[in-house]
């Protein structure tokens, strides 16, 4: 049976729009008006936050906008999510569970 790993970033991402009683389509609305970006949509907060995607440094600074996040935080969260990625493709346990 395999388990659902939430990664850093999507942990991160999900429990502070959680702390702001935000859905994930009054996030993407959020972060839609704050950059004036209409790209983002609900689907994309769902991928961000279940490992799907990991968003990229221009939407990663909208999120710590928005969120009230450092900008640090949400960069060294990304990238572990990012190494994670890279050693479940390789095959690596990881041994971390998220």
């Amino acid at each position: 049976m395999t388990r659902h790993v939430e990664p850093p970033i999507g942990r991160l991402i999900r429990r502070h729009r959680l702390r702001r009683a935000m859905t994930q389509t009054a996030l993407a609305d959020a972060l839609a008006a704050a950059s004036g970006n209409r790209s983002v949509s609900r689907d994309q907060v769902s991928r961000w936050e279940s490992g799907g995607r990991v968003p990229g440094p221009y939407w990663r600074g909208w999120l710590g906008a928005v969120l009230d996040l450092p900008r640090q935080e949400l960069d060294r969260a990304a990238a572990e999510a990012r190494a994670a990625r890279l050693l479940t493709i390789a095959g690596v346990p990881t041994g971390r569970s998220y």
